[in-house]
């Protein structure tokens, strides 16, 4: 939001300052300062946003973003399309694939990384690194911060006060920071800590398993700088990102498995540990330029169907800002950051992500030749094992990315609900299960009510669940026999309404009890923390299950269970 008596970006629909109401938020563009050789960030409706403040010229429109071009990417860009050190004395800027020099524009396409030999760039890169200075690039960056002085400034007071703002309901222990090791973050982690005057926050960083090392290098070195900051590390370490990829194929843009398992449940899991049932704020470096799914955020967001983790509020300071607003402060406040943004990678998630561009994919080939190579190696695998004929060719186009489904994958059966009517009793049906019933299976019933062994007929080893408010059954459950299905059970539903439902429901967790693959969605989307993955054991902690069905609901989770969305098959139409 954006007002225009204060002149100011505001977080609600009523300015905290004058009172006066907003408008939806204004965009700032990028200029370029011929004389001064740096780019200047103005908001679109600024009086003489095509002066520069430093020499008072006239500016002209560059781009809406930009990010600074290190001397390591810098050279980088000179061997792949000139000679080393060409433009070392030059302001080098980047936006998308089109580089300024001096502020002309320099295309870089794809094709240019498809045809260099590697090996000849990793030997150049080796032989001019040690010439490669900052001194051309640090007074590029010296005047950069001084013409964007007052923007800096506007945009240090704005994200204090709408910190500040947003805490003030939340006791200093229950305010936590989302610490990826990437550049948001970590401006995220200085702002909060400066606006509260609290160096001892919790700060919670997801191993992914998946980081790239010098984001590695970089977590331990802010956890050495930060000495007073609570620096928790949330690592699933029951699984192998290989071993999965291999049992249900590797994740893909619309099918990213990994981050409900390697992010966001082991991050659930230490929020679990520290706060129980205590609402927490947490501080995320979200912004709504990166990409069009973010752009649909809210500044402050706290809806089931929005956060990730139930038990918090989701608050995201630097909301508004674009890549440049986010270099200018590290630059200009001299922030340390991850040096992966050096090489000239402008996202540091997991470093194979289906989501990484064509250029972070040829960085990883220079700078991570082994775990490229590995990586590329499953990929091609896969492909022929389900059926790619064009292995090579389906992995080096990035076909991979776009994957949907499970088509081709062996353990896209265990998601289908297998079942049959029963002939002698009305409203229960039969279902197919892929191993014996446990006590694991009975557990699941939980969220319908309370599960009770003892009220069954034993004759037939009978378990039934009762509706917690009326403590009417509700649910029989049966091990039975059917011909075709090695393993079976048969559930009754009882006194309801509507029994299709229920059913409906019954057949989500007969889902989750043959696709669980202890991904951990299950395990964040409940916010009363009832339920835990631990090994091979999916418990649900009846005493407290509050029975929200939140679990069970499609709305939540499709299909029951995650493994809906990335086992489903395509069925083939006929002729």
């Amino acid at each position: 939001m954006w007002c225009k008596t204060c002149n100011k970006e505001a977080f609600s629909e009523t300015c905290d300052f004058c009172g006066n109401k907003t408008e939806p938020d204004i965009p700032s563009e990028v200029f370029w300062c011929s004389e001064c050789k740096v780019p200047i960030v103005k908001y679109a409706n600024d009086i003489g946003k095509d002066i520069c403040s430093i020499c008072g010229k006239k500016t002209k429109y560059m781009c809406a973003d930009i990010r600074p071009v290190f001397p390591e990417e810098r050279l980088l860009i000179e061997i792949l399309t000139a000679k080393a050190f060409k433009y070392i004395d030059k302001s080098v800027w980047c936006s998308n694939n089109r580089y300024y020099i001096n502020g002309k524009p320099k295309v870089v396409s794809v094709k240019t990384y498809d045809k260099v030999d590697i090996d000849n760039i990793i030997k150049e890169l080796d032989e001019h690194k040690g010439k490669n200075t900052y001194e051309h690039f640090n007074n590029f960056m010296s005047v950069f911060i001084k013409a964007n002085g007052e923007r800096l400034n506007c945009l240090k007071s704005e994200a204090f006060d709408f910190i500040c703002d947003s805490a003030k309901k939340y006791p200093l222990e229950n305010i936590v920071i989302s610490f990826s090791g990437g550049k948001d973050s970590s401006v995220v982690a200085d702002l909060v800590v400066r606006a509260l005057s609290n160096p001892s926050l919790v700060h919670i960083f997801g191993d992914t398993t998946l980081e790239f090392p010098l984001t590695m290098e970089y977590t331990e070195r802010f956890r050495k700088n930060n000495p007073k900051c609570i620096l928790k590390t949330a690592k699933n370490k029951e699984q192998d990102f290989y071993k999965v990829s291999e049992d249900i194929g590797p994740p893909a843009r619309m099918m990213r498995w990994c981050c409900s398992m390697f992010k966001t449940g082991p991050i659930t899991r230490i929020i679990n540990n520290l706060y129980r049932d205590k609402s927490i704020l947490t501080y995320y470096g979200i912004r709504k330029y990166e990409s069009v799914s973010r752009s649909k955020y809210n500044r402050i967001e706290d809806d089931a169907e929005s956060i990730k983790i139930q038990q918090q509020t989701v608050a995201s300071p630097i909301f508004f800002w674009k890549d440049i607003d986010i270099w200018l402060y590290i630059l200009g406040e001299n922030i340390d950051f991850n040096d992966a943004y050096r090489l000239g990678y402008d996202r540091v998630g997991c470093w194979c992500c289906p989501n990484n561009s064509e250029r972070a994919q040829f960085l990883s080939k220079i700078y991570m030749p082994e775990q490229y190579n590995n990586w590329r190696n499953f990929l091609v695998s896969f492909a022929r094992q389900i059926g790619k004929l064009d292995a090579e060719v389906y992995v080096d186009t990035g076909k991979w990315k776009a994957r949907q489904g499970g088509n081709g994958v062996s353990s896209a059966e265990d998601i289908k609900i297998k079942f049959s009517n029963c002939t002698t009793e009305e409203h229960a049906k039969i279902y197919q299960l892929c191993r014996p019933i446990n006590d694991d299976f009975y557990e699941l019933f939980i969220p319908f009510g309370k599960v009770s062994k003892e009220l069954g007929r034993k004759l037939i080893n009978e378990t039934i669940v009762l509706d917690v408010k009326t403590n009417v059954p509700i649910l029989s459950i049966q091990p039975f026999r059917q011909d075709g299905y090695e393993y079976a059970v048969k559930i009754k539903t009882m006194n309801v309404k509507k029994h299709d439902d229920l059913q409906r429901m019954v057949g989500y967790q007969i889902r989750k009890y043959n696709a669980c693959r202890k991904c951990l969605k299950c395990e964040s989307l409940c916010r009363h923390g009832a339920i835990s993955i631990y090994g091979d054991k999916y418990k649900i902690n009846a005493a407290k299950c509050k029975r929200c069905k939140m679990c069970i609901t499609a709305k939540y989770l499709e299909g029951g269970c995650l493994m809906t969305k990335y086992l489903a098959v395509k069925e083939k139409s006929e002729g």
